[in-house]
């Protein structure tokens, strides 16, 4: 894992000594904005028969926005994040416990409009992850309605999510995030289920899902720079302005 993170740090240093330099070369064409996100992730893994996004977790990373139009209402933005998911669940039972952590580093890529009057931005795009460290945790659980399979808890390295994004301004380049992802491709396949001990039948019941990641991730960001939509909004303000007085 240490490999991982000391890549995770080269690229964020290389990001931010390289990102001056390249919006000022742009200046007259396109606005390169770099910023730094920090926030929470709630989780669950679809198809291990449990519901509800109990497991938290921290995710921490940068990025950059590059703007696609002159008015800078479209842009796109490219990340390198550390995010933990996984699946939880704790009923206050101590012969009920499900819980385990997956470590990723993600490169979600994604492409966003911004509302000229309001300033919500919206974004839709593809994440890469890295499962960077397998689970671990614990795993015992002896409800009325199945027990997982633990003997075997290797989940697949890669998955590629897609994501949808909104942004919220708070004050100057300070703001509020929430993204929801979802596998497009399952992360751990197979993973078979005993079904509680039947009397009525004599015999155990068994079937096997494939399983998903879904997390809603709570960030702050601050992006450095000029917004060039606070500009476009500007302009058309006062543009309508001049219009009323004639």
């Amino acid at each position: 894992m240490n490999k991982y993170i000391s890549l995770l740090l080269i690229l964020v240093t290389l990001l931010v000594h390289s990102l001056p330099l390249q919006a000022q070369r742009h200046r007259d064409r396109q606005i390169i904005r770099a910023f730094p996100a920090l926030g929470a992730t709630a989780s669950q893994i679809r198809g291990d028969e449990l519901r509800g996004f109990n497991k938290w977790g921290i995710t921490a990373g940068v990025g950059a926005a590059i703007s696609l139009s002159n008015n800078g209402l479209w842009q796109m933005s490219l990340e390198t994040d550390f995010s933990q998911r996984g699946a939880f669940n704790n009923t206050n039972d101590p012969y009920s416990i499900f819980g385990f952590t997956l470590n990723y580093v993600d490169i979600p890529l994604t492409v966003h409009f911004t509302d000229p009057w309001g300033g919500l931005t919206i974004g839709l795009g593809l994440q890469y992850s890295r499962l960077v460290q397998q689970a671990h945790g614990q795993i015992f659980y002896n409800k009325d309605y199945f027990i997982p399979d633990s003997s075997d808890m290797s989940f697949l390295k890669n998955d590629i999510c897609a994501a949808i994004d909104m942004r919220f301004p708070i004050w100057k380049g300070l703001t509020f995030n929430i993204r929801y992802q979802h596998s497009l491709f399952p992360i751990k396949r197979n993973w078979n289920f005993t079904e509680y001990y039947s009397a009525a039948e004599g015999d155990f019941h068994t079937w096997s899902n494939n399983c998903y990641n879904s997390s809603i991730s709570i960030r702050l960001l601050y992006l450095f720079g000029d917004d060039p939509s606070i500009k476009y909004r500007n302009k058309k303000t006062s543009k309508n302005k001049n219009n009323r007085k004639r």
